[in-house]
């Protein structure tokens, strides 16, 4: 990527933006961070939008802020759509200020909650401030209670603190990014490792803001597999959980033979028993295909760990 010429003593606070689909929104985030750029008199803003794949014409609004911002204004944009985990991680492999946002360009991070992030850093120490959002009005039901419900069931089964309603929208020093780009696993859940790296993190909370145009590109499944990512990744949890089940079944099932030789002995055998045989060997190797699930997610894991592919592929990039 292109770099900026920096002044001596010039100070730039870089903001990574992830995008699919969102030519609207695009123009619209950078005109409101303009206005809060001139907020902050200790330093510059700098932009590194990165492009996901868009089918649309996001990556043409992005050449034109670049075009009319050359030293502020830098893009990158994959050779297909890769997540927004990866596109994160592209934009902080890019940023190279002194400190690093991560927004999301909907504007359903409010832009002015960097200047209170900012205050948190340099008056009161933090090394990362980060917004928790407190509401979900305007969200489907239906998603705002399994959003709640993966938080809890998170935060029980892992280790690491992943805080109910933070957003991936939060200001970082450069130490605490270097911190995040040193995990290099290929699996990434960027809430898990925030959480992960630690330091000195503050939350601001504020209520859910709806998006400033265009429509969401994240469906109810995307998210319940993103969901199931981040446990998967963060605990071992439903590793015991497959032994536990496996234990137990062979319990049930083995005192259930017991049963069955008991009365056999007693009162004779009238009737085949088929159908509860039938109805046993399908529980079984139910519960057994499901153990084999849980265990294969892990594999699957390791298997695209150990095949070291490049998190994304850049087609172009200023």
């Amino acid at each position: 990527m292109c770099k900026k010429l920096k002044m001596v003593n010039e100070k730039f606070l870089s903001v990574v933006v992830p995008c699919y689909n969102e030519q609207e929104t695009i123009p619209i985030f950078f005109e409101t961070m303009e206005k809060i750029n001139v907020q902050i008199p200790d330093y510059t803003i700098d932009y590194f939008f990165v492009d996901d794949g868009s089918k649309d014409d996001s990556l043409n609004e992005m050449r034109k802020l670049n075009a009319a911002h050359p030293d502020r204004v830098h893009y990158l944009t994959f050779s297909r759509n890769f997540g927004k985990e990866s596109a994160l991680l592209a934009g902080l492999q890019a940023a190279d200020g002194e400190l690093v946002a991560v927004m999301d360009v909907d504007l359903q991070d409010p832009p002015e909650l960097i200047l209170t992030m900012l205050e948190g850093i340099q008056k009161e120490g933090h090394d990362c401030v980060a917004a928790r959002r407190v509401s979900r009005d305007g969200e489907p039901p239906i998603r705002s209670f399994f959003a709640r419900l993966f938080y809890r069931l998170i935060n029980k089964i892992s280790e690491t603190p992943i805080v109910d309603g933070a957003r991936d929208f939060r200001l970082m020093t450069r130490q605490v990014v270097d911190a995040i780009l040193d995990v290099q696993e290929y699996n990434r859940f960027s809430k898990g490792i925030f959480g992960w790296v630690g330091f000195d993190t503050k939350y601001i909370e504020y209520k859910n803001v709806e998006r400033v145009a265009g429509d969401t590109s994240w469906s109810f499944w995307q998210l319940l597999r993103y969901s199931l990512d981040g446990i998967v990744s963060f605990s071992e949890f439903p590793l015991s959980i497959a032994s536990w089940v496996g234990i137990i079944s062979f319990i049930f099932s083995f005192i259930f033979l017991i049963i069955i030789v008991i009365r056999a002995a007693v009162h004779g055998d009238p009737t085949p028993g088929w159908p509860s045989m039938v109805s046993i060997f399908l529980m079984i190797g139910g519960l057994q295909l499901f153990c084999l699930g849980i265990v294969g997610k892990y594999v699957g894991n390791i298997y695209l760990e150990t095949k070291n592919r490049p998190r994304y592929i850049i087609k172009e990039k200023k």
